[in-house]
């Protein structure tokens, strides 16, 4: 995921240091070092969900998820476990991209599917599969409906009493939400995600950890190399790209010019066939 904000430009070392210095909870790996810290995580998980969780067993950031050595591999943002259920807990922001291209629906059920393949061992019954709670925090509406949230479960589509209670529920929070219809603890987690500024003992919480992480050289040094790295392989897929279409220019002048002797010497050989038909007609 880009950064929020961030240009498809270069940008050098000193640009980059700025750049962090700046990052919103919003970006990637802001949120990612902000939630690693277990107490924080929690007590997100629990004001998302209104719900308490229990002890968080372990937080991993940017825990990866890869189903076959040639499968797509994801990276999720956070990673833990509470008294048996697994929290995945996604920021996701609009960038320069649309709703419909960010594929949440069908990213949820990807991200369910390697999480629970990576869940079950080998020999163990299907009944060991924990249940599986998959987040994503928007900064836009996901679904356009001006929902606070949207949840959902398996159900059976005749009669939705029925519930399939596969242990599996995915969660969309909708930041952007305009409206009155919902709790003060939520709209101060939103607001705080829209604006930067914390308005309770939460949010306070997440903006300290938020301007600690900005002053860790650790981490600073970590995004650094990342996007610096980025930046090089960017640079590099556009010399390639540059040296493809010079490449395909030249194969594409070598083609016309082919085509124009083929087309002329075609009308020549034209000619040559009219006058012999005019030959004919004349000897006839």
């Amino acid at each position: 995921m880009t950064p929020a904000g961030q240009e498809d430009t270069m940008l050098n070392e000193s640009e980059l240091i700025n750049t962090y210095e700046e990052l919103p909870i919003t970006d990637y790996f802001m949120w990612r070092k902000v939630l690693s810290d277990h107490e924080i995580c929690r007590e997100v998980l629990e004001r998302l969900l209104r719900r308490p969780i229990g002890e968080l067993q372990d937080v991993v950031p940017e825990r990866s998820f890869k189903k076959t050595k040639d499968g797509k591999e994801i990276r999720i943002d956070i990673y833990t476990k509470a008294e048996d259920v697994i929290y995945d807990v996604e920021m996701q922001n609009l960038g320069k991209q649309t709703v419909k291209k960010h594929y949440l629906p069908k990213r949820s059920r990807y991200y369910q599917t390697l999480i629970d393949l990576a869940s079950l061992d080998e020999g163990k019954p299907y009944s060991a599969l924990p249940e599986c709670n998959v987040i994503f925090v928007c900064t836009f509406d996901p679904f356009g409906e001006n929902e606070p949230v949207y949840i959902f479960q398996n159900m059976h589509k005749g009669k939705k009493t029925i519930m399939l209670k596969d242990g599996t529920c995915k969660y969309f929070f909708n930041c952007a939400y305009q409206g009155n219809n919902i709790p003060k603890e939520l709209d101060d987690f939103y607001r705080y995600i829209r604006n930067g500024i914390p308005t309770d003992d939460l949010t306070a919480k997440m903006e300290e950890g938020l301007k600690m992480a900005r002053k860790n050289n650790v981490w600073m040094a970590e995004y650094l190399r990342a996007n610096l790295f980025k930046e090089d392989c960017i640079e590099e897929g556009r010399a390639i790209e540059r040296e493809n279409t010079e490449e395909q220019r030249k194969r594409a002048d070598i083609a016309e010019a082919r085509a124009d002797k083929a087309e002329a010497r075609a009308d020549a050989l034209q000619k040559e066939l009219d006058e012999l038909r005019k030959k004919q007609s004349q000897s006839n």
